[in-house]
């Protein structure tokens, strides 16, 4: 009779022990990745997508971030801004450490969620050219440039070709750019620089998705501008290419902004896109050590997002990039709040602002000449604005190898009156050096 009673103690006791024991395996951490793989845009989007994938991949097949694997969940928004709050709303519950919208236009739409949400949003390359300023944008880090440090950097770019920036006064310079949020970022710092320099600027705007353009090059055509930048994305940019080649506008005076400058661009247009060039963030190629791990750890043990010739392209090295950003800012909150655990949203967001990757460390990941270093602080978000040209010969991306750096002159006014604009709209207060401490 007495069986039961010690049966059940027995039980309860283990279970006790079971409920106090520590796990032998850290908890996952979770990002989420959006992406879009399918529609106009899906081109560019998906080799995008590949290269966050399998970089998350890469770290699990290595022991994880400190022992801390990262649980990853891909969200279809179509780069549509509606999908992309869905997707947020949806996946933030999850333990959502750090969010990559892939988008400008879904980046408007969370800048003002993700502070009371407490997650991080990298917008490397792209977002709000103010949300630079850390002062203000508190989780926004628009890390590696943003359109103002594209914008700027092409226009010293084409001061170097005319001999000087003082030698673009006068000349026409025409923005076609997508009708978008992504699309008009650069405007302000184009229409500051005309200011300074003394050149026309023209603006032309295309209807999304960008397949019809016709209209818009018959203006180009009819202007004749001295030089025209392309902020395209997806199909717009290898349809501008072939209404450039149509029209009879020259390549090699056609300038693309670094969304516009990755293989799928051109590949349809082939030999008739050459001279064209575009800013480029990264290289492609996988003559480095890290892309040569990738394969090896990744694709050859049969865990490739996408096809193993994908490796190395410039989207994808790119997407490969933000999430070794993100893997970084969590691996330098984990030396701040404890090595092998798990972070919340409001560490990683010290981990992004806190940033310091040298070039030692650059040499460690296998991404020496890949990027520049990058250091991150309470009031820069940004961290670095280097970048530099690549120009398509006809069957091959060829690099400049000249680095422009965004005039700080210029662009850092601008960030702060943009974000105190921003700051008095919303009442948000500045932050003080308190705010700034872990």
């Amino acid at each position: 009779m007495k069986f039961k009673p010690l049966a059940l103690a027995a039980t309860l006791a283990a279970l006790g022990a079971a409920s106090f024991a520590t796990p032998a395996v850290a908890q996952e951490q979770y990002i989420p990745l959006l992406s879009y793989r399918t529609g106009a845009y899906a081109p560019n989007g998906v080799p995008w997508a590949n290269g966050k994938q399998d970089y998350v991949k890469y770290i699990n097949a290595t022991g994880g971030i400190n022992g801390v694997k990262i649980a990853f969940e891909e969200c279809e928004t179509g780069y549509a801004t509606d999908k992309g709050v869905e997707c947020y709303e949806r996946l933030k519950g999850k333990g959502a450490s750090v969010f990559d919208p892939q988008a400008t236009g879904i980046t408007f739409a969370l800048t003002d969620k993700a502070p009371i949400d407490k997650i991080p949003l990298i917008t490397l390359g792209y977002g709000l050219g103010a949300s630079q300023d850390g002062g203000v944008f508190k989780w926004n880090f628009p890390l590696m440039g943003s359109y103002w440090t594209a914008a700027d950097a092409l226009i010293q770019h084409l001061g170097d070709k005319e001999g000087g920036l003082d030698k673009l006064k006068g000349k026409k310079i025409a923005l076609v750019y997508h009708d978008s949020p992504f699309g008009k970022e650069p405007i302000p710092l184009l229409q500051k620089r005309a200011e300074m320099h003394g050149f026309q600027l023209s603006l032309l705007p295309v209807t999304a998705p960008g397949v019809e353009q016709k209209a818009t090059w018959l203006q180009v055509r009819q202007q004749r501008p001295d030089y025209v930048l392309l902020w395209g994305w997806g199909v717009m940019n290898s349809t501008a290419l072939k209404e450039a080649v149509a029209t009879g506008f020259p390549r090699e005076k056609l300038f693309g902004v670094w969304w516009a400058g990755a293989e799928p661009d051109v590949k349809d247009v082939g030999a008739n896109a050459k001279g064209y060039s575009a800013l480029a963030l990264n290289p492609n190629g996988t003559n480095y050590p890290l892309m040569q791990d990738i394969l090896k750890k990744v694709h050859d043990a049969g865990q490739g997002t996408g096809p193993r010739e994908e490796v190395g392209s410039v989207l994808y090295t790119r997407g490969m990039i933000i999430s070794m950003l993100s893997v970084e800012a969590i691996r330098r909150a984990q030396e701040q709040y404890g090595k092998g655990k798990v972070m919340t949203g409001e560490q990683v967001r010290w981990g992004f602002e806190n940033l310091n990757i040298d070039e030692k460390r650059l040499e460690e990941l296998g991404l020496k000449g890949v990027i520049r270093p990058l250091k991150t602080s309470c009031e820069d978000h940004m961290g670095s604005s280097w970048v530099r040209i690549h120009q398509w010969d006809g069957g091959k991306w060829v690099m400049n190898e000249k680095w422009y750096e965004a005039d700080k002159g210029v662009i850092g006014p601008l960030a702060k009156e943009t974000a105190d604009r921003y700051a008095a709209e919303k009442q948000i207060k500045r932050r003080d050096a308190a705010d700034c401490q872990p």
